[in-house]
């Protein structure tokens, strides 16, 4: 049997046996008097079975309007790939609360949803890691989280001073996403040095990306985000003050940088389509697709946001010789720093004053995600295989205990 059949034989097993999981926990809780319902699910703790934190699933917590117990059961079962596909020894959960975080009376909400929860979690013998950040996180949440609880290690991503990583105000996840760009020109014989790269959205995640890729001797030449009015091409690589801003966010003062400057305004797609050997898609799901694939003239394109490229877009962009390092390899710098702050030795009252577990946390997530490129793109060439499927496998391999 040649490398590259096997390689296909194995996958596919695995894909069906992942398929064929069920959820561990899926658990929907109500107060009606309150209007309070919510979710937990927990898809899969497999791999994170004789870990340091016994059989836990961990996840963000998302709140909107419509949030289904359906689709927290989706995110979950996608974190439970993405977790094993970081090297994590954490299973995969999503938690969920149906709600308008800007509505009158949503604390008395939240803090209901929690206290219904507790049950589930890890510090009370449950399988569920803990409360964190996703659509419709604030970093009041998780005040209210820990003030119900009188815990600190039931919500994940706080403040330094509560003993956290404070992941997204430290950009720790673009961190991921940047080096993971880095690994990946150097294993291809470029070098980040004078690379120039593109990067579509600077919420948390793009900021971070461009910050970082910057830091690591990168240079970004064109920005995009509805608003900042579109995407950029900059007249030299971005720095100094507008990496200030970028690095803020502060979307006001990066607009005037660029008016006043006189950059070259373009569509807010464009961005999608420059000369840049490197694009950092950090913005939505599905901005990549079948349709405009042949319009990419990027060499290299390493996932910031969840799903940027379809599965189809994915297979396109190989077909073409276009590198692709799939998101749950790129981008799990928030799950590593969540994990950081389950699994530290270092107490709260040393990390509020050194911040030592935000260092380890960045120093984890640089070595975990270089290493995983590495693998990816050692895999793909010995199975003639693309980096997405030789990601995916290498993640299967670890949900089930293989790697």
């Amino acid at each position: 049997m040649s490398t590259a059949t096997g390689f296909l034989r194995e996958l596919h097993e695995l894909q069906a046996r992942f398929e064929s999981l069920e959820p561990e926990l899926w658990l929907t809780v109500r107060d009606p008097e309150l209007g309070v319902e919510g979710y937990v699910v927990v898809w899969t703790t497999l791999n994170a079975n004789g870990g340091p934190l016994g059989r836990v699933g961990k996840g963000g917590t998302r709140i909107t309007p419509t949030v289904t117990i359906d689709e927290i059961g989706r995110l979950a079962r996608t974190q439970s790939l993405k977790n094993a596909a970081a090297g994590l020894q954490l299973g995969g959960a999503k938690s969920g609360l149906c709600a308008d975080p800007r509505a009158a009376g949503f604390e008395e909400k939240y803090r209901r949803f929690v206290r219904l929860v507790a049950p589930l979690l890890r510090e009370n013998g449950g399988p569920w890691g803990g409360l964190g950040y996703d659509l419709g996180g604030d970093p009041l949440h998780c005040l209210w989280a820990c003030d119900e609880l009188s815990s600190t290690t039931c919500f994940t991503g706080k403040t330094v001073e509560m003993g956290g990583t404070d992941y997204d105000t430290e950009g720790i996840a673009g961190l991921g996403v940047a080096v993971a760009g880095a690994t990946l020109l150097n294993h291809r014989g470029e070098g980040i040095g004078g690379t120039a790269a593109a990067v579509q959205g600077l919420g948390a995640m793009g900021a971070a990306v461009a910050r970082y890729y910057t830091q690591l001797g990168g240079i970004v030449t064109t920005l995009s985000d509805p608003r900042i009015g579109g995407t950029w091409r900059l007249k030299e690589p971005l720095c100094g003050a507008l990496l200030d801003d970028v690095t803020v966010m502060d979307f006001m003062a990066i607009k005037e940088h660029l008016d006043r400057d006189g950059h070259e305004q373009l569509s807010l797609d464009a961005v999608l389509y420059g000369e840049e050997p490197l694009l950092f898609p950090c913005a939505v799901q599905d901005v990549i697709d079948t349709h405009n694939v042949p319009r990419i003239h990027a060499k290299y394109v390493v996932e910031g946001a969840n799903n940027p490229c379809t599965a189809a877009a994915r297979v396109a962009l190989h077909e073409r010789g276009i590198d692709v390092i799939p998101d749950f390899i790129a981008n799990p710098g928030g799950a590593i720093a969540a994990y950081v702050e389950l699994t530290s030795s270092v107490s709260n009252e040393e990390n509020a004053r050194t911040a030592a577990k935000v260092d380890e946390a960045k120093l984890t997530t640089r070595t975990m995600v270089a290493d995983n490129v590495m693998q990816v793109l050692e895999l793909s060439a010995s199975a003639e295989a693309s980096p997405t499927d030789s990601a995916t496998l290498l993640a299967m391999r670890r949900v089930f205990g293989k790697a």
